[in-house]
């Protein structure tokens, strides 16, 4: 029965063994199994094992290749089984067509440029205002700076101011200009400004500060003697019956030009030696004075800014001929209306505050519209200064704004495109038009 069992008996110990029988089946030593399962888990490692290191060997090969594919030349780069020559001659293939699409890159970048430059060139011509040749524009030419002798002295012509459209613009520090006062009528400014310091032998400099001020740039030599002259040859006439006094333009001969005169030294020292360069205008009734009861309107208005006395200019009540530059901000005061002043002005920041991205948001728009009414109500010309001059497109855009608010006066720096450009078409194709004059 125990040999049918499995069971030996040997020095007194019985040991199990397994037994393989048709009857029972296989039947598998578990200690071989396991054996077995080990050396399975071993072979597979070193399987895996081999064929990565299979894999980090072929890498390589692979690599290279797509180099060589794509290589124009140089060390390494050849593929397998080529000789030099083949190689050399593969880069010089490779270089060829960088050097065609290079080409044909340069001719479509050329005639890109040259349409570009054509369109824009016939464009400006469109746009330009076209050359207009008067009275004016010769002096333009051929001015010159004043000298010991006094003014610029000129040939008259009786195109002086032909074709010339006066505008409500005003020429910004106009004695900055390479022309002054000519530059702004040539461009139809209605008003220009010079700033005077007054000396100690009583003759006012024109100079935006004192350290610049020159003995031959005088308010006479720059601005009082060429006007006079102008209005003398304007007023010769030979009709047989009088005619009102003419001012300067030809096309509206009634506008009155203004020069606004900021007072930049003493202005109780320097009232009266202004009023005494301004008698010949007065002698004439060349000037706008107010009488007392009306007030009569002249070929030149006079306007003080800057230190200009407020209670100098209201203390002359019968014959005043230089009137007040208002401040626009408080223009509500009671004192201020059109017998003692022309303008009411302000800086643009003072009067809505800072301009973000130097445009006007919608409530600084109907804060201008609110000042430029309030001004219109007393009969006097706002005046803005220092707006946006760049970008060309954000100043062009606060010109338009203070335009369609009805402002009186628009303050400008660059004549030319103020005066002359169509606002809308100043910057085209990335192209500033409109250059600073």
């Amino acid at each position: 029965m125990a040999h049918l069992l499995g069971f030996t008996k040997s020095d007194s110990l019985i040991e199990y063994q397994p037994l393989y029988t048709n009857m029972l089946g296989d039947i598998k030593d578990p200690r071989r199994d396991e054996d077995e399962e080990l050396s399975s888990h071993s072979s597979s490692a070193m399987g895996l094992e081999e064929g990565g290191a299979r894999r980090d060997w072929s890498q390589p090969t692979i690599q290279k290749s797509w180099r060589s594919r794509f290589s124009l030349g140089g060390r390494g780069s050849g593929r397998n089984g080529e000789s030099e020559s083949q190689r050399r001659a593969r880069r010089r293939e490779g270089w060829r067509w960088v050097g065609i699409v290079a080409v044909i890159l340069t001719i479509f970048g050329v005639i890109a440029g040259g349409v570009y430059v054509t369109l824009v060139t016939i464009l400006l011509r469109r746009l330009a205002p076209r050359p207009d040749h008067s009275g004016l524009h010769y002096i333009m030419d051929t001015w010159q700076e004043p000298d010991s002798n006094g003014a610029f002295k000129y040939e008259w012509r009786d195109d002086f101011s032909r074709d010339i459209e006066p505008k409500n613009c005003h020429s910004h520090n106009d004695y900055w200009r390479h022309v002054p006062l000519y530059a702004a009528l040539t461009a139809g400014c209605v008003s220009f400004e010079a700033d005077i310091w007054l000396t100690d032998d009583n003759e006012l400099l024109v100079s935006h500060d004192w350290k610049s001020t020159k003995k031959t740039r005088t308010l006479r030599s720059l601005y009082l003697d060429p006007l006079m002259n102008i209005f003398e040859n304007r007023n010769i006439t030979t009709a047989s019956e009088p005619v009102k006094d003419t001012g300067v333009f030809d096309m509206d001969p009634s506008a009155s030009t203004v020069l606004l005169i900021d007072f930049k030294s003493d202005g109780a020292a320097t009232w009266p030696v202004l009023l005494s360069q301004l008698e010949p205008f007065r002698k004439k009734k060349w000037l706008t004075y107010y009488d007392g009861e009306t007030l009569h309107q002249g070929p030149l208005t006079i306007v003080g800014t800057g230190n200009t006395p407020f209670d100098l200019v209201q203390a002359n009540s019968t014959n005043r001929y230089v009137f007040f530059d208002a401040p626009l901000v408080t223009i509500s005061d009671g004192k201020y209306n059109t017998t003692n002043s022309y303008y009411a002005s302000s800086s643009l920041k003072a009067a809505v505050g800072s301009l973000w991205f130097k445009t006007l948001s919608s409530s600084q728009n109907d804060q201008i519209k609110a000042q430029v009414k309030a001004a219109q109500d007393k009969g006097l010309n706002s005046r803005y200064w220092d707006t946006p001059g760049w970008p060309i497109g954000r100043r062009d855009e606060v010109w338009k704004k203070l335009i369609d608010a009805g402002v009186g006066m628009l303050n400008v720096d660059d004549l030319v495109s103020a005066s002359r450009w169509n606002w809308g078409w100043c910057v085209v194709a990335g192209m500033a038009l409109c250059g600073n004059n």
